[in-house]
């Protein structure tokens, strides 16, 4: 059988590589096009209507409503990641415990991390089910076991309490991306310094607070910075665990939920409109990018 000569395969890889490029160069080309619109639906006439529709996107209460509801969510999803990545570095990097299946344990932490949104979104919204969800029907006990009458919790229909559980539920999902991160930011640092912390009698959160948590900053930054981006682009979880009719919608709508409002959902389709959405949202996080480089570049 005749292999495949090593060139011919570079070659077809960077040809493929090369018409990636184009159609998505072609592809955010229109999209900016289109920004300065008024087209309805792909394919329709349209005509140019300057900065109309930018106008529009910032002074738009809604599209800030659902900036707001983007931070809001992923401020409680960083907080609880980063402390959750934060107590198991502490953990296993005291030298005093020589944990010999961290490749385990770091397996385990990572794996919601690969489990599809679709799926972790089916089974949350089954478990959190007002009425036969398994949450309540736990707390359904206790409250019984104590003597105790309450009203079954509406996690997701309620608008105190939804915005708060896909931000948990986030925070689930991508804690063991975070805790490994900052593992290898541990073992990146001298363990000389760590054993002379241990012989001068320096305690487990002493040694963290001293040692580790200065030199991991870098990586600290790096970290909230990059779900942050990830953050401002969320989408997946809010959508496929809210209710358009529920009153819990509108305090979780996302600025890529809003987006496809205009850009994809029937009957309110406003392609123009949702193509300035689109640049107004990749301006804000081109900002964040650049305060993130010269946060680094300060602290190197």
């Amino acid at each position: 059988m005749m292999g495949l000569h090593p060139t011919s395969v570079d070659g077809n890889y960077a040809g493929n590589l090369k018409t990636t490029e184009s159609y998505l160069g072609k592809r955010a080309y229109c999209g900016l096009v289109l920004s300065f619109t008024d087209s309805k639906l792909a394919g329709m006439p349209y005509h140019f209507v300057g900065l109309k529709n930018y106008t529009r996107v910032f002074t738009d209460k809604f599209f800030w409503r659902a900036l707001w509801n983007t931070i809001r969510i992923w401020g409680v999803n960083i907080v609880l990641q980063l402390g959750l990545a934060f107590l198991l570095t502490v953990v296993f990097s005291d030298i005093k415990y020589k944990f010999k299946g961290l490749p385990v344990f770091r397996a385990l932490y990572y794996l919601p991390n690969l489990i599809a949104a679709t799926s972790v979104a089916f089974l949350f919204k089954t478990l959190l089910d007002w009425r036969y969800g398994t949450f309540n029907q736990i707390l359904n006990s206790v409250y019984q076991f104590f003597g105790v009458n309450k009203a079954p919790v509406d996690w997701l229909g309620n608008s105190g309490t939804a915005g708060s559980v896909i931000a948990v539920i986030s925070a689930w999902m991508w804690f063991g991306n975070s805790f490994i991160m900052l593992m290898a930011g541990v073992q990146g640092i001298n363990k000389d310094y760590f054993e002379a912390a241990a012989i001068d009698g320096a305690g487990r959160w002493t040694t963290f607070g001293k040692i580790t948590l200065p030199l991991l900053k870098p990586i600290m930054l790096y970290v909230a910075i990059t779900s942050l981006i990830g953050g401002l682009q969320m989408f997946d979880l809010p959508f496929l665990m809210s209710e358009k009719t529920a009153a819990s919608y509108n305090s979780i709508e996302t600025v890529v939920m809003y987006l496809y409002k205009f850009g994809f959902s029937t009957g309110t389709t406003q392609t123009g409109y949702a193509s300035a959405i689109a640049y107004a949202l990749f301006l804000i996080i081109l900002i964040v990018s650049v305060l993130q480089l010269k946060l680094v570049n300060k602290e190197d």
